[in-house]
């Protein structure tokens, strides 16, 4: 296994960067960088629920780890001047949990579910009349005596979050009037967060370094800010605390983040699908077994932005690696199924 403690692409916030993460947040859809489309939607809904004095309707927002989706939720709650409750889906665990977390809700809070997907089936069914009506229906004792009574909720606005829309059942998703998907920043967005990040924890960066984090960033605000943390150690110690583009680049090519913001363990399964699987395809379980990772943090961590720049292909038999996949590790692919090794510098 990969030691966790100092990855960079990590699904999850790493221990002691909370509060780097809370302090770099943004509270207003107005400083928030990126996902123009998703803000233009939200914030009509928004002004619409605050014109009509209601909560704002269900929202679901979808997309990889790391691009905003706790964020969005806390600046909805902002925006309309609420309370939000947070939660996570394997955290409700029975039925009543999220009886007990309905009941505290005051008038139009919002309650934040992160990883939706995984919530119990059982604790789903009490959700879909709390969504609908407002309202829980309980069952109190049991057999021949067993009665059911409901029970009246304040009106609230459910966020959820999940990086697997397509594992949410059919009714709940039916249930959310609000759909926002997240894709991955572009550099210039991505430029924009680095800059404003540096500001925050007051570290200097020319034009110049802030492209040189923003490109090798995978697209994902969550690794850019952890990217510019380590990089300002780096500069603090070699570089009088002064990011540019020769300090940026010495500082990734030491945390072997490549050009393309690839990690050790993204070469590692272009490698391992080349080398011992001629390029695929390749299962999920087989290919995790082979290189000493969870299949959950291959498909939902890196499997999202191979596919994404075009190195990997997710077929019906399993993983591929595409021709790019093969040019960035320096292979080509024969027709044999045999390898060549590209002469140029490695990425």
């Amino acid at each position: 296994m990969f030691d966790r403690e100092n990855e960079i692409v990590a699904g999850t916030v790493n221990n002691g960067e909370e509060e780097l993460e809370l302090s770099l947040r943004p509270q207003k859809l107005s400083q928030y960088i990126g996902q123009n489309k998703v803000k233009e939607v939200l914030n009509i809904f928004i002004e619409s629920a605050k014109l009509r004095n209601q909560p704002l309707d269900h929202v679901l927002l979808s997309g990889p780890p790391g691009l905003g989706k706790t964020t969005l939720a806390n600046i909805i709650s902002n925006e309309m001047n609420v309370n939000i409750r947070v939660t996570s889906g394997p955290a409700i665990e029975r039925p009543g949990d999220l009886a007990a977390i309905l009941t505290n809700l005051n008038e139009n809070d919002v309650l934040f579910i992160d990883e939706i997907h995984r919530l119990n089936k059982n604790v789903e069914e009490v959700l879909y009349p709390a969504l609908e009506d407002f309202a829980l229906d309980i069952i109190i004792g049991k057999g021949p005596s067993a009665r059911s009574i409901r029970l009246d909720l304040p009106k609230f606005t459910l966020i959820g979050a999940t990086t697997k829309s397509g594992m949410l059942a059919s009714p709940l998703r039916d249930r959310f009037g609000v759909l926002c998907n997240l894709d991955f920043y572009d550099a210039k967005d991505l430029k924009e967060i680095v800059v404003r990040s540096a500001g925050i924890i007051n570290i200097e960066i020319d034009d110049k370094g802030a492209e040189e984090i923003s490109r090798r960033s995978r697209g994902t605000p969550r690794i850019a800010n952890r990217l510019l943390k380590r990089v300002r150690d780096y500069a603090i110690v070699k570089s009088d605390g002064i990011i540019d583009t020769v300090t940026a680049d010495l500082a990734l090519r030491m945390l072997e983040i490549d050009q393309m913001g690839l990690d050790k363990l993204d070469r590692r399964i272009l490698n391992t699908i080349i080398d011992f699987y001629k390029g695929g395809p390749v299962g999920l379980d087989t290919l995790a077994a082979s290189i000493g990772e969870e299949k959950g943090t291959i498909e939902d961590v890196y499997e999202p932005y191979l596919l994404q720049i075009g190195y990997l292909n997710r077929t019906p038999r399993g993983r591929v690696v595409t021709e790019l996949g093969y040019r960035h590790v320096n292979k080509i692919r024969q027709n044999d199924g045999q390898l060549s090794f590209d002469s140029g510098e490695e990425l």
